[in-house]
């Protein structure tokens, strides 16, 4: 064999896998035919914060005034944006590049396809593996509705010339709701259309309440219960028609309407390897999918799709092959972070799949924070704690406000580690500061799941 791993994929699941596996000394190939960093450092979490980040200096210089400063604002400039996100992106895609090549991986900037179960083709040329990994990420989706090829997704919101002055965002996930943030703390007339009666379906309900209040608060225009049904173009604008029978002229739609696995093209029906109804590759606990020396990790499994969980399958698979080191990654009490504005951070269950398993006792709090008092901002924080009513012990903790992610992720480390209501109970929060809100919630809001508990 040409290669003991070549791994398909130069995002974050496989330059980690790759980059590990030649550490250990095993001999690695890697083909990227895109871009290197893959999905999150090019046209996902990386450039989308700067863009957020770019939209809360608006509304930061409105809340200095409160505070003494008057900080005059001419408007944005989107284009001086762009630039300083392609050229961090640029630097990114190099260290990326660095990495694998001091690790001593062969680089392939080429396709990568299954000629047979050991052999590929990489951009024409034949080459074997012994085991090969699958880390090929996905793509977003569009609508099948009339006219919905006149609309973008969001690789090409990262690449759009100029700023629209009026957006229609089709979707209430973490890309629909992230963007909506953007464009309106940006300027524009923009506009959040889903079919649910809150946006980020799967959260937890008190979350989806807070952001719906903190959106309209901030000008986003939402449109819940809704769909749309055609697009036209008209006037050099566009027309959306919506299923509650009214319009809206925008002069850009995007699609935020979910995302695919990239398997297209791989040829993995040629080998056996077993997808889902979505085109998802299965696997087991330890990655590997139904042909037992080819495996599959980040996005493309469509599981988990979070960054910090494709760098750590990544990882888990070199440990296992060529570290003698065996291990697998757990899906629970994973940390995750919107970077709505305000952002929201959350780890383990929402107060609806506890109540699902026994009676839970939950905590909640709102307040404005300390800034927004002197800011004059209409803006709330809320913090929530569920806790196994048997066990004391923590199930989930959310947080919708400043900071969120960042004070969310001290609270993963302690529920992962078994915390309970007590342990936080006997913490000297830090003041004055919201997250030691999370150390003094003593007055119980309810319990829920009573009917679920034995009798």
């Amino acid at each position: 064999m040409d290669f003991d791993l070549f791994v398909i994929g130069g995002g974050s699941a496989g330059v980690r896998c790759a980059r590990i596996a030649a550490g250990y000394g095993a001999r690695v190939g890697v083909a990227e035919e895109r871009f290197w960093g893959g999905t999150c450092v090019n046209i996902g979490c990386v450039p989308k914060k700067f863009m957020v980040m770019a939209a809360e200096y608006g509304a930061s210089a409105d809340d200095a005034r409160g505070f003494g400063w008057d900080l005059a604002k001419d408007g944005h400039d989107w284009a001086t944006l762009i630039a300083a996100k392609d050229k961090e992106i640029a630097r990114l895609n190099a260290i990326y590049l660095r990495l694998l090549d001091q690790a001593g991986a062969q680089i392939f900037n080429a396709r990568a396809t299954f000629i047979d179960a050991h052999t590929l083709d990489v951009g024409g040329q034949r080459v074997t593996a012994e085991r090969i990994v699958i880390a090929t990420g996905g793509h977003p989706t569009r609508l099948d509705i009339p006219g919905a090829e006149l609309g973008i997704v969001s690789d090409d919101a990262f690449y759009l010339k100029e700023m629209p002055k009026r957006i229609a965002i089709i979707g209430s996930g973490y890309i629909g709701v992230e963007f909506a943030g953007i464009f309106a703390g940006l300027g524009a007339e923009t506009h959040l259309i889903y079919r649910q009666p809150l946006p980020l379906r799967g959260f937890d309900e008190d979350l989806r309440v807070g952001l719906a209040e903190a959106m309209a608060a901030n000008g986003v225009l939402l449109h819940p219960d809704t769909v749309p049904t055609s697009v036209v173009r008209e006037n050099g604008a566009y027309r959306l028609a919506l299923s509650d029978l009214t319009t809206l002229d925008v002069d850009l739609v995007f699609f935020a309407t979910g995302r695919a696995p990239n398997v297209k093209g791989l040829g993995l029906e040629k080998i056996g390897v077993e997808t889902g109804r979505l085109g998802e590759i299965l696997v087991d606990k330890t990655l590997a999918t139904s042909v037992p020396h080819i495996y599959a990790i980040g996005d493309v499994t469509d599981r988990l799709n979070l960054t910090p969980v494709a760098t750590a399958e990544g990882h888990a698979v070199a440990d296992s092959l060529f570290g003698n080191k065996p291990r697998t990654v757990s899906l629970d009490n994973v940390a995750t972070a919107v970077f709505s504005i305000p952002p929201i951070g959350t780890v383990g269950m929402t107060e609806a799949e506890a109540a699902k398993q026994g009676p839970a006792k939950i905590f909640l709090t709102r307040f404005t924070p300390m800034r927004h008092n002197i800011s004059g901002r209409a803006r709330k924080t809320m913090m929530k704690l569920i806790v196994d009513q048997a066990t004391d012990k923590i199930l989930g903790a959310h947080m919708l406000g400043e900071d969120a992610p960042e004070i969310l992720q001290g609270l993963a480390v302690a529920i992962t580690a078994g915390a309970t209501k007590a342990d936080f109970d006997r913490t000297i929060g830090i003041h004055p500061t919201a997250a030691e809100e999370f150390v003094t919630l003593r007055t119980q809001t309810r319990v829920v799941g009573e009917e679920s508990a034995p009798e």
